[in-house]
C-alpha cells in the first residue's frame, strides 16, 4: 500500500483540542487518528447506500416477561437471511443480553433493528454499524 503525504490547514485551538483527544484515545500520531476518522466516515456513508454491510444489534431484556422471548425469536426468524449468528448471555437472574450479528443490505438491517426496538420489554437496544470491508479497500 502506497502512502501519500498531504498538508492540512487547521485553526490552532482546534488542533490543540484534537491533540488532547488523540492523547486520551492513545493514538501514537495524528496520521493514525485521521485514517480512523476517514474509515469511520466511509462506513457511515456505506450505511446510507443500498449496499451489503455488516454489523450487530445488542439488546437487554427481562427474560421473565411473558411472551417476550417468543416475539424476539419471531422477529429474528423473519430476518433469517441477514442474521449470521446470535449469542445469548445471562446477565443475572432476570436480565439477558442478546447480540445478533448481521450481514446484508443496510435498509434491511435497519428494519430488523427498528422491529426489535419496538417490542415491549426491551430495556435497551443499540446497533453497531460496521462494514464488510469492501469500501475500505
Amino acid at each position: 500500500m502506497k502512502l501519500v503525504r498531504f498538508g492540512v490547514s487547521i485553526e490552532e485551538g482546534l488542533l490543540k483540542k484534537f491533540d488532547r483527544l488523540l492523547h486520551k484515545q492513545k493514538y501514537n500520531n495524528r496520521s493514525e487518528a485521521l485514517r480512523d476518522m476517514i474509515r469511520a466516515a466511509l462506513v457511515k456513508e456505506e450505511w446510507s447506500m443500498e449496499v451489503r454491510i455488516a454489523g450487530g444489534i445488542a439488546y437487554v431484556y427481562d427474560h421473565h416477561q411473558r411472551q417476550l422471548v417468543n416475539k424476539l425469536l419471531d422477529v429474528q426468524h423473519s430476518f433469517h437471511d441477514i442474521i449470521v449468528s446470535s449469542q445469548h448471555v445471562h446477565l443475572d437472574h432476570d436480565n439477558c443480553i442478546e447480540i445478533v450479528m448481521v450481514k446484508g443490505l443496510a435498509k434491511k438491517v435497519s428494519d430488523l433493528f427498528y422491529q426489535l426496538k419496538a417490542i415491549k420489554g426491551i430495556k435497551h437496544i443499540d446497533i453497531i454499524k460496521s462494514t464488510t470491508g469492501k469500501i475500505l479497500e
